[in-house]
């Protein structure tokens, strides 16, 4: 199953349906976010939430419930196959978003998220089908492909979210979550068959665990990788906790909020696509790290214009749309190349590079969301460290060099390790 070209799956499936039903698959998450944003300053009246700052624990409850749940399905979904772990996860995500929906406090409401989080966290299982279909530089085209179309959620996501507040209470948006894992769950059980094979399922025994992890954790290409797609999401989740309160606070313009919010993820999505054209000729290291030079160099900018009083709407607008778009090149290729020497342990290198990445993107997120003082410094200041961070990480990865040439990777080999 471990092959260069798609297996039968992706061909029996159409590749255009293949990459669209993936996508799908992510943006259970992002719809449960991005979504959330219009509503964030109701539910806190709803629910007494008096300091606006508590509001984004309303997202990095569900984001940390991610990164937790996300040490669950991978590994089971070794054992047990992609398909029954997808289908499972993807019923609970209904469930939990309806007793999300349910919720009288704002304790009970932040618990559930996090139950929500957790079982949205099944999707990461969509990044081991892909490993288990592709490799190599076809397997960051994959990413990217369905990179865009999950970019298309954060896009309306807000907008959509807006819609429904006009026309019914908060509690609805919960109902909209359930009707699309619903539907998902669907085309899930109709059209994607068993990605990984029998030979390659492992017993789930604590040798089988312990060598695992360990190859994981010691290989720097995904340990080192996983660091840099955290602090690289680490911005993007500050950004997402605080966009509603910049629009309301520092510019006074809350209803420009979703409109702003889809020009700057359509950035994301036009790099995404351009990555997706020609990573295979370029190279993931490449296109990454241009992109990571771009993001540190207008990261800077934007803490100086900030810190100076010369922050406006527009400057705020371009700035975090090439920041963005900095984020469309870097996240599909630094995870593709964490999952490269990952073959026989897709499943469990998804669960724990996706945990590590997921929780400490929205533990640092939180951290740097909180440092919201109605200016939109902390928010540039956070995402520059984030970005210096990333270079750190690169550099590690890259053994102290940028725009080295690539060497194939050695592949892992369980059986081998055990015996």
């Amino acid at each position: 199953m471990h092959a260069t070209s798609p297996s039968s799956t992706a061909k029996q499936v159409g590749f255009a349906e293949f990459l669209v039903l993936i996508a799908s698959l992510m943006a259970c998450q992002a719809l449960a976010v991005d979504a959330m944003l219009p509503a964030l300053p109701v539910i806190s009246r709803a629910l007494g939430i008096f300091n606006e700052n508590h509001a984004q624990w309303i997202v990095t409850a569900y984001v940390a419930g991610m990164g937790v749940g996300q040490l669950f399905w991978g590994i089971v979904s070794d054992r047990f196959g992609r398909r029954p772990v997808l289908l499972t996860g993807l019923a609970l995500y209904a469930a939990a978003a309806l007793l999300v929906g349910l919720s009288s406090g704002f304790v009970a409401l932040l618990v559930w998220r996090f139950v929500h989080g957790a079982a949205a966290a099944s999707v990461v299982v969509s990044r081991s089908v892909i490993r288990d279909l592709y490799e190599g530089r076809q397997m960051a085209r994959v990413m990217s492909l369905t990179f865009i179309v999950f970019l298309t959620v954060p896009i309306i996501a807000p907008s959509v979210g807006q819609l429904i507040l006009l026309v019914a209470p908060w509690r609805y948006l919960f109902v909209v979550f359930t009707v699309f894992a619903c539907a998902v769950w669907l085309w899930v059980y109709l059209r994607l068959p068993e990605s990984l094979h029998l030979e390659y399922r492992l017993t789930l025994s604590v040798a089988h665990a312990v060598q695992s992890i360990k190859f994981v954790v010691s290989d720097p290409t995904s340990r080192y990788y996983t660091l840099a797609m955290t602090m690289t999401f680490s911005g993007v989740i500050s950004y997402v906790g605080m966009v509603q309160q910049i629009f309301a606070d520092v510019f006074h313009r809350p209803g420009l909020m979703p409109t702003v919010f889809a020009l700057c993820a359509a950035s994301m999505g036009v790099t995404a696509y351009l990555n997706s054209r020609i990573v295979e000729r370029v190279g993931m290291r490449i296109m990454s790290q241009c992109g990571l030079l771009v993001f540190l160099a207008v990261s800077v900018v934007h803490v100086s214009i900030t810190a100076l009083g010369y922050e406006g709407l527009i400057t705020f607008v371009i700035l975090q749309s090439i920041t963005l778009a900095c984020v469309g090149v870097m996240g599909a290729n630094f995870g593709a190349m964490a999952m490269e020497p990952m073959g026989s342990v897709a499943g469990i290198a998804a669960s724990l590079q996706g945990c590590v990445s997921t929780a400490g993107a929205a533990a640092i997120g939180a951290l740097i969301g909180r440092q919201f003082d109605g200016s939109t410094l902390p928010l540039a200041a956070g995402t520059a460290l984030c970005g210096l961070l990333v270079l750190i990480f690169v550099l590690l990865a890259e053994g102290g060099r940028l725009f080295r040439p690539h060497h194939a990777t050695a592949q892992f080999n369980l059986e081998n390790a055990l015996h």
